[in-house]
């Protein structure tokens, strides 16, 4: 008996010395940071590729099956990794539904599909980070895989995602909520966002502090050839001069890449703050960062196959929306709204 009582002291004690401490401080949350960077790795984002752009997925056309197959490995992906789903009546086991007509281009049932790390001292702002898992399908009998457009993006939240809940379980969890946001219907419209923002917003929208959108960061476009060390940022300085420093400063101290704002230009013939998912979010005076590398010759062709990204830079660009996503989160106080 004796044995048995000292034996379990000393296993509560070894647990207790090896469970996660709470109450970091700022600065070792600054030097704890550089470790899950690290943990978003090139390897690891080529094997969600290779899988969620081969054909099984059918170019995850909107309501098909090929897009609920890519839902259902994201959803797979959360669960495994022990990712919360949101505790909303809005948020169905991940999913968010979006029924057949809601509007007129969604002709099939379809859903985005939720991951959340909850905060742990501000848990009612809540960052979005977002990606459309969506592409256009198969036409004339050929797949359009979209490993750039958007796996790349889709599969970076999910490790991402994976970084966040490491570094929750070693005791750094987000002081702010965390929705990873997966969102269907883009290619018709900007669709599930647009559902998300203005029907069904599962966090307030005046809660909602941030949005980094992931659309395209797997590739290196013509102007980058000799040297692809950069991405594009647009609308980081549209509504909030805080989180475009904060961007600038993140990078500058833990990424290096070359931060490229030829599109974010108020006269850029291309529009690009307005055609991806982040917009709704912008419309909605909530302050945004679209993350691009640019179009290229295999933008919406059945081309597009994960053996054409660079991913080592998909990596690169990954840890920038990872870092600046950690920093939002565990900042002071949230990006100031200064502009309209």
């Amino acid at each position: 008996m004796k044995k048995s009582i000292l034996l379990l002291f000393l296993v509560n004690a070894f647990l207790w010395q090896c469970s996660p401490q709470k109450n970091y401080t700022k600065e070792e949350y600054d030097k704890a940071l550089p470790r899950y960077i690290q943990s978003i790795q090139p390897e690891i984002l080529k094997e969600h590729l290779y899988l969620f752009a081969s054909d099984e997925f059918e170019g995850r056309n909107t309501g098909d099956e090929g897009q609920k197959k890519a839902a259902e490995y994201i959803r797979n992906f959360y669960i495994e990794n022990e990712i919360e789903s949101p505790e909303s009546p809005y948020v169905d086991n991940y999913f968010q539904h979006i029924p057949a007509k809601t509007y007129h281009r969604i002709l099939k049932d379809t859903e985005n599909v939720l991951g959340f790390i909850p905060g742990t001292e501000k848990p009612g702002e809540v960052l979005v980070i977002s990606a459309h898992y969506d592409h256009v399908g198969v036409y004339d009998g050929e797949i359009y895989n979209g490993a750039d457009d958007d796996g790349s993006g889709s599969v970076a939240i999910l490790e991402i995602a994976k970084a966040f809940k490491k570094a929750e379980k070693d005791g750094f969890a987000p002081k702010r909520s965390i929705l990873f946001l997966h969102v269907t219907a883009e290619e018709i419209g900007l669709l599930g966002s647009k559902f998300y923002t203005d029907i069904q917003p599962v966090f307030p929208l005046e809660n909602t502090i941030a949005n980094l959108n992931i659309d395209m960061i797997g590739r290196v476009d013509d102007a980058h050839l000799s040297d692809p060390n950069y991405v594009y940022l647009i609308g980081s300085d549209k509504l909030s001069s805080d989180l475009h420093t904060l961007s600038e400063q993140v990078n500058q101290k833990h990424i290096h890449l070359n931060l490229d704002y030829t599109f974010n230009a108020e006269n850029d013939p291309n529009r690009y703050y307005y055609r991806s998912d982040h917009y709704n979010f912008a419309k909605n005076n909530i302050p945004v960062i679209f993350y691009f590398n640019g179009v290229h010759e295999d933008y919406h062709k059945p081309t597009d196959t994960p053996d054409k990204i660079n991913y080592e830079i998909l990596s690169r660009r990954a840890q920038l929306v990872f870092a600046t996503a950690w920093e939002l989160a565990n900042a002071e106080k949230r990006p100031v709204v200064d502009k309209k």
